[in-house]
């Protein structure tokens, strides 16, 4: 990668070397940026790929923006992806003619790539993006900005898809992103309303400590940063947006959502295998408890019924498709009855992990408590499905295809037993016994292997508060 340089035109290096994870305490919030910096304390970066018809009008309107609003010094930095026409020709020129423009070209493509090597290598405090089209009314950049700013949020975005945000575009656009973002919400447990709208911020001391664990190129980069944001603990602050359509936009709609479901899968497959080190980012990064009075919601964010069932029956619908797979396989060359017992097995085994990392949101601690209780779940499943495959064996002489529909019927009414039964009994939050020895009766209890802790932790904080 190299930097144009606008005011001497010389080219400069700017590889940098993943860092590595501060080691300190947690804090309720972040320091205020120090806005009397000898560097901008802003750094806007716009991606472009061959858009030479609209980046002149883009520029000069966000540099007026920018020039009339913003009270602190800035820079906009035009990341060009490997353009083909005009682009970087153009951006050079208003860089010689705004010493706050400042031209990055890139010789691979992609807007991950992209914003990626650009904050990273940036010297700002406060580092944000938007579309080279700018659908975003730039009304909404102050209120975006300025939680960074003043340390009370570490990323903030713009949102569609609140009731407040004003939007204008097609209803194809708009039914894709509303089930992308609700895909996001079941399986992945999110929690912000937009992945995708290109108008994004972020504190610098944040990015430096989690980018390097990104990996999409693309347009998933978005989705990504965020998700890693949340589950680092993580404070992302919403804006509600008016945002228009731009009609000429050069993304292919369907095969980004292709695209981003492919990452999604990824991203599951990274966290539940350890690729990005969460436990760690999330004791570098996050900010610290709230008083206990303010954590309830904090508690109960997976404990409400509807979110639960909508994560379970998509987990569950997998389950079954697999399930099914393994059976058909199996059933080529083996009994039914062990065909069933080996496809429920296989599936069982990753139902229970998948239901207690998204449907529960159970993380860390010791896991084979609520892999033992699964498989008794298991085998009341089994109970399910072998007495129906043998009863249906008893009264007829069935097909392979009876056989298949009898299995899938009985592994339904399986499934809505195993919820129960995980809600009501494995995942359940356990009530910690006391300590042996405490006369009084008021020392904390002790958790159980691989249970949350966070009970304790309340009680802890209201014992301070009552004492103060």
């Amino acid at each position: 990668m190299t930097l144009t340089d606008s005011t001497s035109g010389t080219l400069q290096d700017a590889a940098v070397a993943p860092p590595g994870l501060p080691s300190r305490g947690r804090a309720v919030r972040r320091a205020p940026v120090d806005t009397r910096t000898a560097v901008p304390v802003l750094d806007v970066t716009v991606p472009v790929f061959n858009e030479e018809r609209d980046l002149e009008e883009c520029l000069r309107r966000l540099h007026g923006h920018l020039l009339d609003t913003f009270p602190h010094t800035f820079r906009i930095t035009v990341a060009d992806n490997a353009s083909t026409d005009g682009t970087l020709k153009i951006a050079e020129r208003l860089a010689r003619e705004f010493p706050e423009v400042t031209v990055v070209h890139l010789d691979e493509k992609g807007r991950g790539n992209a914003l990626r090597k650009v904050w990273l290598a940036s010297p700002s405090p406060v580092l944000a993006y938007m579309d080279v089209d700018l659908s975003t009314d730039l009304a909404a950049l102050p209120p975006l900005l300025a939680p960074l700013i003043s340390g009370h949020s570490d990323l903030a975005i713009g949102t569609r898809l609140t009731r407040n945000s004003r939007v204008v575009r097609g209803p194809k656009r708009e039914f894709i992103s509303r089930s992308y973002n609700l895909m996001l919400h079941s399986l992945m447990a999110a929690r912000f309303s937009d992945a995708q709208c290109g108008f994004k911020a972020i504190r610098a001391d944040v990015a430096q400590q989690i980018l390097p664990y990104t990996v999409d190129n693309s347009w998933f980069f978005d989705t990504e940063l965020l998700v890693l944001a949340e589950r680092c603990g993580l404070r992302v602050h919403e804006v509600p947006v008016d945002w228009i359509d731009d009609p000429d936009s050069s993304v292919d709609v369907v095969r980004t959502a292709l695209a981003d479901i492919r990452g999604m899968a990824r991203l599951t497959r990274d966290l539940l295998y350890g690729r990005i080190p969460v436990p760690e980012l999330r004791a570098a990064l996050a900010r610290g408890p709230l008083p206990a009075s303010s954590r309830a919601d904090e508690q109960t964010r997976r404990g409400s019924l509807f979110g639960q069932l909508v994560r379970f029956a998509a987990i569950g619908a997998a389950s079954t498709l697999a399930y099914l797979l393994i059976f058909l396989f199996c059933r080529g060359f083996m009994d039914p009855q062990l065909a069933n017992f080996l496809a429920l097995l296989v599936t069982a085994v990753a139902n229970t992990g998948a239901n207690r990392r998204f449907t529960f949101g159970i993380q860390g601690g010791n896991p084979v408590r609520h892999h033992f209780e699964g498989l008794i779940v298991f085998g009341i499943g089994l109970v399910l499905t072998s007495g129906a495959l043998a009863l249906v064996h008893w009264t007829t002489t069935p097909d392979r295809w009876a056989e298949v529909l009898t299995v899938v019927a009985a592994n339904l009414a399986a499934t809505a037993v195993r919820f129960l039964l995980f809600r009501l009994w494995v995942f359940r939050e356990r009530t910690p016994r006391a300590k042996t020895g405490d006369p009084g009766g008021t020392a904390f209890p002790a958790a159980e292997p691989g249970e949350d802790t966070e009970a304790g932790t309340q009680a802890t904080s209201s014992t301070e508060t009552a004492a103060s």
